[in-house]
């Protein structure tokens, strides 16, 4: 008997209308879903684009059955962020710690599902797309900006201090943003730890289970409505069995 044919498939945009298809998922979950907007977003045409874009590769995931975009994932080489002018988080964090590592860096962003994919196996054929990418390209630290929806501290407090308080990098790799918001909102004895993990997205979830930590500070974004965080990811340092959870085994079983 023939194998079925995979739920999803992974690949690199190739042309302009791979690029507006990501862009019109962007719009749908960063846009009308979390409030976001941008100088360069095309409310007429429902797309959710900026001035890196050019200069990017653009992973994209389909649905198989349907073959349209469930989700999206936005990478960036040193090279072709000295080609935009500097890495798309620079804006909001110093990153002379990684820059100045000589290492080969990747980094990550505009990472989305469509809502109706959240939670189920989508989210590892993006990491095992993403895990080949790493591998041909040499990449030996992934980082980027991951968002909590909203700029409510409140709400955020106990995520944003169990981040702080249990995942911040080593000082050698630690960005500190530029306009610095203290993620150590709370006294260790009053964190529900338990829920402040399952208060976390996804996405940030998906870093630490992978050895993922976090750069000093929080940095409040009010054009996207969302309070970042500074992820950073050194494959050096992640185990065996990190390196399963998203390899291409995972999604072939």
């Amino acid at each position: 008997m023939a194998d079925s044919p995979a739920e999803f498939t992974v690949s690199l945009a190739k042309d302009e209308t791979d690029l507006r298809e990501a862009q019109a998922l962007r719009y749908e979950v960063f846009v009308s879903e979390m409030g976001a907007d941008g100088a360069l977003v095309d409310h007429h045409e429902g797309l959710e684009k900026d001035q890196f874009d050019a200069f990017c590769d653009h992973m994209i995931i389909r649905e198989t059955a349907t073959r349209r975009v469930v989700g999206v994932y936005r990478l960036m080489r040193s090279d072709q962020a000295i080609a935009a002018g500097g890495f798309y988080s620079e804006s909001e964090y110093d990153l002379a710690p990684l820059t100045s590592s000589g290492r080969r860096l990747l980094e990550l962003g505009r990472s989305c599902l469509h809502p109706q994919f959240r939670g189920g196996t989508a989210l590892f054929y993006l990491w095992a797309g993403l895990n080949d990418y790493v591998s041909e390209q040499g990449t030996e630290i992934l980082f980027g900006t991951a968002s909590f929806a909203g700029t409510d501290l409140d709400v955020l407090s106990g995520p944003l201090t169990v981040l702080n308080q249990d995942y911040l990098a080593p000082e050698p790799l630690r960005c500190r943003s530029r306009r610095y918001q203290s993620m150590d909102l709370l006294p260790a004895d009053a964190v529900d730890r338990k829920r402040a993990m399952v208060d976390c997205p996804a996405l940030i979830k998906a870093y630490l289970r992978l050895g993922g930590m976090v750069g000093d500070g929080a940095f409040i974004d009010h054009d996207f409505n969302t309070t970042d965080v500074m992820m950073i990811l050194d494959t050096a340092r992640m185990t065996a069995r990190q390196k399963r959870f998203y390899s291409t085994d995972k999604v072939k079983g």
